[in-house]
């Protein structure tokens, strides 16, 4: 990986604080609380992406697998199932979409772009027919709030449960990633899967696993989002997949597969959060932020095409 890889997300960060390091309440420990509560939904569900494109995949269906699993974990807690079994509802409503997409991506070697865009319009339909097209709403003193709860009583030093629970799925996957074996083949069949099949890499089992593994995150990622709301709305995440694939990029991972970080990625989601906070607290209009979100989601691919060329 080379230090533009290593440095650059660090570096980027470091901008855009700057960037708006004179924009009132910016700089404070309280907002500093609320960007990484902001930032808690992307980073997990950057986690899965990550591992998806080093393996030189992508998946566009995680906006909708999200929504999905928000609206069924909502349910679940709607319905008073003990906590445990609420969570693992949400967490398999995202895993089995997941699933879906790596079957049918590695059984039918079908295109994975094709078939996460055409799984984002069943998700988010399955999504709006789970939820009857209306919010689910559930009892807001649920222990589900408590995950998202940013409350200013809080002390400033404690972040809410879903930061330390991104920090927890971040480590699990960083330790997957750089020192399993599983972790080892998903850069293989990135870098030349050609090759990592005839090296004996059962690639068809890894994408299938990977993918799954994926929409597992998304999963836990839609709970996140149902706590945030306290509620679960099918029309939640749309475009979310921006975020994601934005943060992994501008971690340092390649849309060529091949090379991804977890840390880059973590920061990444930081980035993109810290543009949208920055961009509210200056008074900004929503379409002035989509803009300049945008131009980051061009320049982070630009910069990706550009570290490409240099390596060949």
């Amino acid at each position: 990986m080379s230090r533009l890889q290593k440095f650059g997300p660090l570096l980027g960060l470091i901008l855009v604080l700057l960037l708006f390091s004179g924009t009132p309440g910016f700089l404070t420990p309280l907002n500093f609380k609320f960007v990484l509560t902001q930032t808690v939904i992307v980073a997990i569900a950057s986690l899965g992406m990550t591992m998806i494109i080093a393996s030189g995949g992508i998946d566009l269906s995680v906006g909708s697998v999200v929504a999905f699993s928000c609206v069924g974990g909502a349910l679940a807690v709607q319905a008073e199932f003990p906590l445990p079994l609420a969570v693992l509802i949400s967490v398999l409503c995202g895993g089995m979409f997941g699933l879906v997409n790596g079957v049918v991506i590695a059984g039918f070697n079908m295109n994975p772009f094709i078939v996460t865009l055409g799984m984002m319009g069943i998700a988010r339909g399955a999504a709006k027919w789970a939820a009857g097209n209306q919010t689910v709403n559930f009892d807001p003193a649920s222990p589900v709030n408590v995950a998202m709860n940013n409350s200013i009583d809080l002390p400033l030093w404690l972040p809410p449960m879903g930061v330390l629970i991104a920090l927890l799925m971040a480590l699990i996957i960083g330790v997957i990633v750089n020192f399993s074996v599983f972790g080892r083949h998903i850069f293989a069949i990135g870098s030349n899967e050609a090759a990592a099949r005839l090296c004996g890499i059962r690639t068809r089992h890894v994408k299938v696993a990977l993918y799954s593994g994926a929409g597992l995150l998304y999963g836990l990622a839609g709970l996140m989002q149902a706590s945030r709301l306290q509620q679960g709305s099918p029309t939640v995440a749309v475009g979310l997949e921006l975020d994601v694939i934005a943060a992994v990029v501008i971690g340092g991972a390649s849309l060529s597969g091949g090379t991804g970080s977890v840390t880059g990625a973590i920061i990444g989601a930081l980035i993109m959060a810290s543009l949208r906070n920055g961009t509210q607290l200056m008074g900004w209009e929503n379409h002035v932020q989509e803009i300049i979100i945008g131009m980051v989601i061009i320049l982070a691919v630009g910069i990706d095409r550009i570290r490409h060329k240099s390596q060949i």
